[in-house]
């Protein structure tokens, strides 16, 4: 039942304090009103909360990636992939950091410089990288040349023959003679009784123009444009070239786990007769992504989800880009697998409220339990405020007693003027929130019971003589109760 508080003033005051005289100081706002308030304040700052912590939690990250060497292919990609994750606006963007090579990228991500990194497969991985995708497999192709004039020698047609000769390695990187190295050792020739000269990519044609060696090595994918340009040269200056194959490769692998065998297949670098004429056996390594161990699970699990996903986008200007494959997830793998790219490939990817709902839960939970303490606290702070209008009550529920034995006008008025002032004290209780709306409902049934009282007992003292007090005593003695 909602009460009129004005009502309630009104009943009270006849023959009591004159209100009209003294006006009663602005009422703050009621209990219920301010918990309201207080509870829709709480609402917005835990929906603030929850959108600020989704906004910073799925803002763009953007991570560092080294890729080398200059105008590489993979560089091209690694561009490629930039501009597709800004115009796609994702979650993950990159931020290149070109270097001079794959052993560069290495070592900048063991220094923990970037993010990410390209590294070949047959180099020293840092201990702290993890592997994200497969950028491309590199097949090994070795070809021998007759040469011309005085340079003319007998034809090469087996690694074990390369003793005593020139060998050129297309690439200035190490890793190129490395892969060399293993391959003649596997066929019993030792590394220092053979020439090997390393000249850049671009100056291949001209070092094979100017027979600068009597076979040539180059490493990159089956169909890469600087061995087939290589190639094309050795044919043109001096006859169709004679491939060499690693019939070992199954050993090489066998012994070195960063190589498998591979088949170059005929024809793959075009020419009249095909060049090969057949299939030649050789080995592979692979280019990895790979990301440095601290780098956060989500953030390496979405940027492998936008790589699979732009990845088709990129065929038509980068056809390297269809040879782009997920990582080994072996416990046994070369490189162990980051615990993001494997939660990708194995379908185990967390959106955002499994990542984050045991945090909402416990906040919420948290939140409700400050709640409870706070309203028993502040109902405790409110204890004797309200056990002294309970006893207030209790006091006019006497007064209603001893009203009715009063036998002067003015004592009803001294029991009047006391009702006023314990009404006054109860209003302001359930104002400030120690009295609810029950207690005050109880407290009106109580106080109807004293006016009615008064009223009574001033009919009847009207209708009679005048009698001396004789209810003074019987008041103070209720009062004194």
């Amino acid at each position: 039942m909602k009460l009129s508080l004005k009502r309630l003033f009104g009943r009270s005051m006849t023959g009591g304090l004159d209100l009209a005289e003294t006006p009663s100081p602005p009422s703050p706002r009621s209990a219920a009103r301010k918990t309201a308030l207080v509870s829709l304040a709480l609402v917005l700052a835990i929906v603030g909360a929850l959108a600020g912590g989704y906004y910073f939690a799925m803002r763009p990250v953007a991570l560092k990636i080294a890729v080398g060497p200059p105008n590489s292919d993979d560089i091209k990609v690694v561009q490629a992939l930039t501009q597709a994750f800004s115009q796609n606006k994702s979650y993950v963007r990159l931020r290149p950091i070109q270097t001079d090579g794959a052993t560069a990228s290495a070592e900048a991500l063991a220094e923990g410089k970037v993010d990410l990194a390209i590294v070949r497969g047959d180099v020293d991985v840092p201990k702290n990288a993890q592997a994200v995708a497969t950028l491309r497999k590199n097949v090994v192709v070795l070809w021998s040349v007759p040469g011309k004039g005085k340079k003319k020698g007998a034809k090469i047609t087996k690694i074990a023959q390369l003793v005593g000769h020139r060998v050129g390695v297309v690439g200035r990187t190490q890793a190129n003679v490395n892969l060399l190295k293993v391959i003649l050792q596997q066929y019993g020739v030792d590394p220092a009784k053979v020439e090997i000269i390393q000249f850049p990519a671009n100056e291949a044609a001209e070092a094979i123009k100017a027979q600068k060696a009597d076979a040539y090595l180059a490493a990159g994918p089956v169909n890469s444009k600087i061995t087939s340009d290589a190639i094309a040269a050795s044919a043109k200056d001096f006859g169709t070239p004679t491939f060499l194959a690693i019939d070992s490769a199954d050993a090489i692998a066998q012994n070195h786990p960063v190589y498998e065998a591979a088949e170059i297949p005929a024809g793959t670098y075009g020419g009249s007769p095909d060049r090969p004429e057949d299939e030649v056996k050789t080995i592979s390594f692979a280019h990895h992504i790979v990301a440095r161990k601290g780098v956060s699970e989500t953030t390496i699990a979405a940027f492998t989800r936008q790589l699979f996903a732009v990845r088709q986008q990129l065929v038509t200007e980068f056809p390297l880009a269809a040879k782009i494959e997920t990582p080994d997830t072996d416990k046994d793998a070369v490189i162990p697998v980051h615990p993001g790219a494997a939660a990708f490939v194995d379908g185990e990817e967390k959106t955002f409220l499994d990542r984050y709902s045991d945090y909402i839960w416990w906040t919420l939970m948290a939140l409700s339990a400050m709640g409870s303490i706070g309203a028993w606290f502040a109902g405790y702070l409110k204890k004797d405020e309200r056990d002294n209008n309970s006893h207030l009550r209790d006091r006019l529920l006497d007064m209603i007693a001893a009203a009715r034995k009063s036998e002067t006008m003015d004592e009803l008025d001294q029991m009047q003027t006391e009702a006023d002032e314990i009404l006054r004290d109860t209003l302001h209780c359930y104002d400030h929130g120690a009295i609810e709306e029950g207690a005050l409902t109880a407290f009106n049934i109580v106080l109807d019971q004293f006016h009615a009282a008064i009223a009574d007992r001033k009919a009847v003292l009207f209708s009679m003589p005048q009698n001396p007090p004789r209810a003074g005593a019987q008041f103070r003695a209720a009062g004194n109760a």
